[in-house]
């Protein structure tokens, strides 16, 4: 338990008897924080709210909002037709909503839960819901792990080209970029979202998703970035808007890829310290594909190959691990000076 239970709040009206009010999109204010200071919280007196908050109460399975949080888990679309996320459980909020790029719409508290000291300043709904409304919008079997979730507005850094002007977009997030991770057809969502932390973790300018890469806001694509998808451009397109990308910013396009599947022809080559230092000063553009399917056919045709030299018999790595490798090596200049 992470936080320590507090006699329930003053019972007030259900939300679907309250009044309908203006939709609030408020940055919350939020304290560095460490897993520490949730641990600090447990034990700490009860203090009161702060801020001014809206307080309400939700105990039936049935209610709207509960419908709601639901189709956000569940459904791609939804969650980009309404442009929300769902952030289930209280540290994944407490890590994003500490960068300002992500606004907490509103607060779901499991009855008898104390709001978070770093959430004091939070000014939008607060609603305190019933351990069997917890469990259906969770997905959760049990709520001992999960006494918060969030209703977070989608980061502006991102963007789908199937919605949305193609070419002013990409000017706009991509334009400049020295650095840009694609990937191509990333179908398992821990890697996902590991690979775009990492690209955030070593400085790359932004994240382009080709067609079947899997949704980076599901529940797990959202743990296991641990607050990139927040920070760093993401932008999902097709390969049309991504050769006019790479055309217009006259980009490297480089793909990793085992050495035991290269051709052997001029076009692969073997990562080390000489490659990427011939590369700090040129704009590229790095490719990585799924394990399952590996590179599409039109990233084979379009990019020089890379390989990770490895002893031993094992074909390749993780694409998450090699993402990493790739990631850290092919750094620029500038983005290397600043890590020292």
């Amino acid at each position: 338990m992470l936080l320590a239970r507090a006699p329930p709040p003053p019972a007030m009206p259900s939300a679907v008897s309250s009044p309908p009010q203006r939709e609030s999109i408020l940055r919350p204010y939020c304290v560095p924080w460490t897993r520490g200071s949730v641990a600090t919280a447990a034990v700490a007196k009860a203090a009161p709210f702060r801020g001014e908050q809206n307080h309400k109460q939700v105990a039936s399975v049935a209610n709207p909002l509960v419908k709601h949080c639901v189709r956000l888990r569940l459904s791609s679309a939804y969650r980009r037709s309404c442009r929300r996320i769902l952030l289930v459980g209280l540290i994944p909020i407490l890590e994003m909503c500490s960068f300002e790029f992500s606004t907490i719409e509103t607060l779901l508290l499991l009855d008898g839960i104390e709001l978070p000291e770093e959430l004091y300043g939070f000014s939008g709904n607060v609603v305190y819901v019933s351990a069997a409304v917890m469990k259906k919008v969770s997905g959760m079997q049990s709520v001992d792990s999960t006494e918060a979730i969030a209703i977070i507005h989608m980061p502006k850094y991102f963007r789908d080209l199937d919605s949305d002007q193609g070419g002013a977009v990409l000017d706009e997030w991509l334009g400049s970029a020295k650095r840009i991770l694609v990937l191509d057809g990333i179908q398992d969502p821990g890697n996902l979202g590991t690979l775009i932390r990492s690209a955030c973790a070593f400085r790359w300018d932004g994240v382009f998703l080709l067609p079947a890469c899997c949704d980076p806001f599901n529940e797990k694509a959202l743990r296991a970035a641990r607050g990139a998808s927040l920070q760093l451009p993401v932008v999902s397109g097709n390969w049309s808007d991504l050769h006019a990308l790479m055309a217009k910013s006259d980009m490297k396009m480089l793909a990793g890829h085992p050495e035991s599947s290269s051709n052997g022809s001029e076009r692969t080559h073997v990562l080390s310290k000489e490659l990427a230092d011939s590369l700090m000063s040129e704009s590229v553009c790095l490719v990585l594909g799924s394990e399952g399917n590996g590179l599409s056919a039109e990233t084979l045709q379009a990019c020089e190959l890379v390989n990770i030299p490895m002893q031993g018999t094992f074909e390749s790595l993780n694409v998450s691990v090699a993402g990493g490798i790739f990631l850290f090596m092919l750094q620029t200049k500038q983005q290397k000076m600043a890590e020292r």
